[in-house]
């Protein structure tokens, strides 16, 4: 049996991938002339990942968004090495990218426990500084959340994410007709028999001209970059994001939506990916799934169906194709175990890379021997 749970942000109210605080480090302590003491260190600004922490909660808990560490102490008779200041830590979650103003990247926050310096205590007064202490470094900083997942599900509305995730999860996501009903990123985990877990971020539907932060824009494509794999979904029928937007085939709607991660980062079709096709239990959907498959085995000639700035640089091989009907639960099994056999491969391909790449240090550590003569030499 393989099921998937669902952590949903709604729990914490509207969801936040992006904070922007204040942050200064603790001034230093008076140094103590006549003995020649030195003030204690003002404390540090750090940002710490804990995982059940979200950006939502920092913002609720601290509205004035203003962390300040600890003056450090003076120098005193009784104690002429005077302490360090108390440190202060912001709490994020894990996918923080923690980044200055000017868009300077000062750290990651990759797995719980990690640790981003943001601000620096001032040092202590001391016979150098004439034993004047110096103020704590100030900055504005910002913290960016970018999921990370196994896998992004990635498609135009309407295309079935949402009914995807509750034909695998059973779970109840808010699904009409309309184009826009996913508006903020979940995260689910899918488990399998040997325990094995899965997690799966289910993200905004994008538009076109998405890479120019249209519609749901980079708030979008910024979370496709953490994930490992890309899930691929599209309606076989083909899909109409309004009256006044043209009509898309399936394989116009691939091609697009590979062309909008590629002009938003150039490396992200690069990532492995699966295509589902959905709807299969609609009209015509067999012969409408042939007409993809073949597209998809010579997208050259079928290139004419684009303008030429809508085609992608380069075509993506997805590593399964398969069609599903996430109304009737049509293929969900198979999609499960194709899912499992992507994800399986990396971690394969993954650990025999660094197999490899730990034996080359290993060689390259032990000293090549010298081949040495004994004896006489011979004459020529």
């Amino acid at each position: 049996m393989v099921w998937i749970s669902r952590m949903c942000w709604r729990k914490y109210g509207n969801f936040v991938d992006n904070l922007r605080l204040y942050v200064r480090g603790g001034s230093g302590g008076m140094g103590l002339p006549r003995l020649g003491g030195q003030g204690g260190k003002g404390g540090d600004v750090w940002v710490v990942a804990q995982k059940e922490m979200t950006l939502k909660r920092v913002k609720d808990k601290y509205p004035q968004k203003r962390f300040i560490a600890g003056v450090g102490t003076n120098s005193s008779v009784r104690a002429l090495r005077g302490q360090k200041g108390e440190d202060q830590e912001v709490l994020a979650p894990p996918g923080i990218t923690v980044t200055n103003d000017d868009g300077m990247v000062l750290g990651k926050l990759n797995t719980e426990g990690d640790r981003v310096l943001v601000a620096r205590g001032g040092q202590g007064g001391s016979y150098h500084s004439e034993f004047l202490p110096s103020k704590g470094q100030t900055r504005q900083i910002r913290l960016d959340l970018k999921l990370i997942a196994d896998l992004g599900l990635v498609g135009f509305p309407n295309a079935g994410k949402s009914s995807l995730l509750t034909a695998l999860s059973h779970a109840k996501p808010q699904i009409a007709s309309y184009a826009f009903t996913t508006l903020r990123p979940e995260i689910g985990k899918v488990m399998y028999e040997d325990h094995k877990q899965i997690s799966v971020a289910d993200l905004p539907g994008l538009i076109e001209g998405a890479h120019m932060n249209r519609g749901m824009g980079h708030q979008f494509l910024k979370h496709v970059e953490r994930t490992r794999q890309l899930l691929f979904v599209v309606d076989v029928c083909g899909f109409q994001l309004a009256s006044k937007t043209p009509f898309r085939s399936a394989f116009e709607a691939v091609q697009l939506l590979i062309k909008e991660l590629e002009l938003y980062k150039e490396d992200l079709p690069c990532k492995p990916a699966v295509l589902v096709v959905n709807k299969m239990d609609l009209p015509d959907a067999e012969d409408k799934l042939a007409e993809l498959q073949e597209q998809l085995l010579n997208p050259h000639e079928f290139s004419h169906l684009l303008p030429d700035d809508m085609l992608p640089k380069n075509n993506m091989v997805f590593r399964h194709v398969v069609p599903i009907s996430a109304a009737t639960g049509f293929g969900i099994a198979h999609l499960k175990t194709c899912i499992r056999q992507s994800l399986d491969k990396d971690a394969s391909m993954a650990t025999d890379s660094l197999h490899r790449d730990r034996l080359q240090a290993l060689r390259g550590a032990v000293p090549a021997k010298n081949t040495l003569t004994w004896g006489p030499t011979a004459s020529v």
